[in-house]
């Protein structure tokens, strides 16, 4: 590469970086600028040289930005309790086991209003990850439980679900679920089993709504007072500062 070529290569890598948009010049190559073809071209060289560091001197330097720290009125590092608009974080909560017979790690959902404190749904993950393991697994669900009533996985192999649903003594539905995913990075990977109940995790739902709308009233104190507070938007809310 001689140096026209090495200099023409540094302009069309700078290219990407302008944000100027230089119609004038489009007609004119720039290898031509350098082989006398047009008579003008050694004004138009300094031209290109000057817009360009223009240009890249309007970059902010990241270390000249300040930090955000907050978006939408709320701050990172600030108490939870100084904002009473915030309810439950979630109508049901959780506990997190690890190592637990056979089991690599698992979730533990529970209810916080009407089933309070009751385990709705537990998911569990095998410490064997293998689909040969699941094959295993799914045979020995097959001989307990019989044929799955209902298939969720894809097409491709990657996520396996195989669904089985039951009532129980008391009348409640019960899902169980058997899952293989081998690399689908938006699921669990490996094999997992999950065991709930729908219809009273439905059930939590609705209290925890109506339990939500009902400590949003009270701190309201006037109605939707702070509901429509916290409706409100404007730029300054949508962009971290």
């Amino acid at each position: 590469m001689n140096t026209r070529q090495r200099v023409c290569y540094i302009f069309y890598k700078l290219s990407f970086r302008i944000p100027l948009h230089w119609y004038s010049l489009k007609f004119i190559r720039c290898t031509d600028f350098f082989s006398g073809r047009n008579g003008s071209n050694i004004f138009l060289v300094p031209l290109l040289l000057l817009c360009t560091a223009a240009s890249l001197s309007l970059a902010v330097p990241a270390g000249a930005v300040e930090a955000p720290s907050q978006i939408a009125g709320i701050t990172l590092g600030s108490d939870v309790k100084s904002y009473p608009q915030f309810t439950q974080s979630n109508f049901m909560k959780e506990v997190v086991i690890t190592d637990w017979h056979g089991f690599r790690k698992g979730i533990i959902s529970y209810g916080v209003c009407k089933h309070l404190d009751t385990i709705l749904k537990i998911d569990l993950k095998y410490e064997e990850k293998g689909k040969a393991f699941y094959g295993k697994l799914l045979e020995k669900f097959k001989q307990r439980f019989g044929e799955p009533e209902e298939w969720k996985g894809d097409s491709f192999g990657v996520i396996l679900v195989w669904k089985w649903y039951f009532t129980d003594a008391e009348g409640s539905k019960i899902s169980l679920v058997l899952q293989h995913n081998s690399k689908n990075s938006n699921e669990t990977i490996g094999n997992i089993v999950k065991l709930s109940y729908p219809d009273k995790i439905a059930e939590e739902q609705r209290c925890f709504t109506e339990m939500c709308d009902a400590t949003r009233k009270e701190a309201a104190g006037e109605g939707e007072t702070v509901q429509n507070d916290t409706r409100s938007s404007d730029w300054s809310s949508l962009i971290p500062r």
